[in-house]
């Protein structure tokens, strides 16, 4: 069968970091085709090569067995050729039918809107999407914004979709919709590659090809290889699957919240009296589906977001709306949903971010002026210990994948001294070895009796680290349990708003 494209020895260099590395790889018609690799392999760099969007400084790309010469994603487009990106690329003010059109080939604004509507309904209807289309996008919680950027391919015809982490922003019943929707493209003979680094979608793939600093490792069936084999040829080592997490010693109540109120960036009410307490030495994890609360919860407790009504107690110190700087001079460290938008500033380099908000601290200041030497140093032990993969220190945080830029803030966070540390997401956009380490680390806090409140939509990460699970629905607590009294049936009912008796008990595959 010849492939639906193919590319020989590409490789692609910035200055003098080689990102893609001789790479050789083919994708057939009708198959889901995974590049799996860590933070920084060169999985992206890849795709946005066959995009149009770099071009390769070696070898050919051949599309359908012809070579072809890709030398912006509007020629890749015209090759039938769709990518949904890691970091959406939408005008938030716009409504998701004015998204899904702008920039298409397109005569008569209104006409075309109105059969682009026709269009996209029924593309909707086929693949069992709901979708305000007239809604703006930036009222729409992440994981829609997410069918948003997949309609939008759909729309121009592609008949080889790229998706780069396309599940990062989605609850697990959004993966599993995307994955049936994936089907149905395949079983249309469309070919679609799947950047991923989370195995248990890997393993939903035809083939894999794995690639690692650059270079590709090798290419298998997936139905013929393993987690194991995946993992270990990913990371170059073995990855301890299983957590030490020694038994909860927990302590006082050092967070405590009563019945707080908060509204939406709508101005709906997005926590309905909203009770919760973290004790030292716990962790608890909040399950619960995207849009129900979880940010408004964060924003709230750190003080970028006035509460309407109720009560935040730290360590018995009243902190509802007070100024964030305040809040974390108690001992609070925060590590947002959204990498970019909320926890970094994209044209500072690397360094400037390691220190942003603890750049007045006495050990990064000297004489009243900021102390590079020192500023240099613990950058230089942050970009090591979590092994970010940046040219330099110096290097522009923009210019950084998601994943090791989701590394700079739990780098930064993480060297606080905090009591709390609120994590909303942490593991999102980063890869099984980094996961590894971050657990470690959260575990180690708890032990060092730090309260940690984290948010996840993976339920196997909470039901593997979280000593107390909560279901958040409506901005309400739906129930609460110890990590092990809790089922998975449970959880689910009580995620989707049921609180009816639950069916048998089912396990957590970890």
């Amino acid at each position: 069968m010849e492939a639906s494209i193919r590319t020989v020895n590409l490789t692609k260099k910035f200055h003098q970091v080689v990102a893609n590395d001789a790479v050789s790889f083919d994708v057939l018609p009708g198959e889901i085709h995974c590049l799996l690799g860590e933070n920084g392999a060169g999985k992206s760099t890849l795709a946005e090569c066959l995009y149009g969007f770099y071009k390769p400084d070696k070898g050919q790309i051949f599309i359908d067995g012809k070579e072809v010469d890709i030398s912006s994603p509007a020629e890749a487009i015209g090759y039938g050729i769709g990518m949904v990106h890691q970091h959406f690329v939408l005008v938030s003010s716009l409504s998701v039918l004015e998204n899904i059109v702008v920039g298409t080939k397109s005569q008569g604004l209104l006409l075309d809107l109105r059969a682009a509507e026709k269009k996209i309904k029924s593309l909707c209807d086929y693949y069992n999407v709901e979708l305000d289309l007239h809604a703006k996008v930036w009222q729409l919680p992440v994981g829609q914004q997410q069918w948003v950027e997949i309609l939008k391919t759909l729309y121009v015809g592609a008949q080889i979709l790229i998706l780069d982490e396309p599940t990062a922003v989605l609850t697990p019943e959004e993966s599993k919709m995307l994955f049936k929707i994936l089907q149905l493209m395949t079983d249309d003979n469309m070919s679609v590659i799947l950047i991923s680094h989370k195995l248990n979608e890997v393993l939903q793939s035809d083939r894999v090809t794995i690639l690692r600093k650059g270079k590709k490792v090798a290419t298998v069936t997936t139905a013929e290889s393993s987690k194991e084999e995946l993992t270990s040829k990913m990371v170059g080592r073995e990855i301890n699957a299983t957590l030490e997490k020694k038994p909860m010693k927990a302590g006082k109540h050092f967070l405590a919240i009563k019945n707080l109120k908060a509204k939406n960036d709508r101005g709906q009410e997005a926590l309905k009296g909203f009770d919760l307490t973290v004790r030292t030495g716990e962790i608890v994890g909040i399950a619960g589906v995207a849009g129900n609360g979880q940010k408004e919860l964060f924003e709230t407790l750190i003080g970028v977001r006035k509460a309407t009504e109720g009560e935040i107690y730290l360590n018995g110190v009243d902190i509802v709306n007070r100024d964030p700087k305040y809040i974390q001079k108690l001992g609070v460290a925060f590590i947002p949903e959204d990498r970019f938008a909320e926890g970094l500033v994209s044209d500072f380099t690397v360094e400037e971010n390691l220190i942003l908000g603890n750049h007045c601290d006495k050990k990064f200041k000297k004489n009243g002026f900021l102390n590079f030497k020192e500023i240099l140093v613990f950058a230089k032990e942050c970009i090591n210990k979590f092994d970010i993969q940046t040219p330099s220190e110096k290097t522009l945080t923009r210019t950084l994948s998601g994943g090791n830029a989701q590394k700079v803030i739990v780098a930064r966070e993480f060297a606080q001294n905090a009591q709390l540390t609120l994590a909303n997401q942490p593991s999102r956009g980063l890869d099984v070895g980094v996961i590894e380490y971050m657990h470690q680390m959260l575990l180690k806090k708890r032990d060092e009796k730090g309260g940690i409140l984290m948010a996840s939509e993976d339920l196997e990460e909470l039901f593997n680290i979280a000593d107390t699970i909560v279901v958040m629905h409506d901005g309400q607590i739906m129930g609460s349990f110890p990590v092990a009294e809790a089922d998975i049936n449970t959880i689910g009912l009580l995620m989707a708003g049921h609180a009816d008796q639950p069916g048998p008990s089912q396990q957590v595959d970890t």
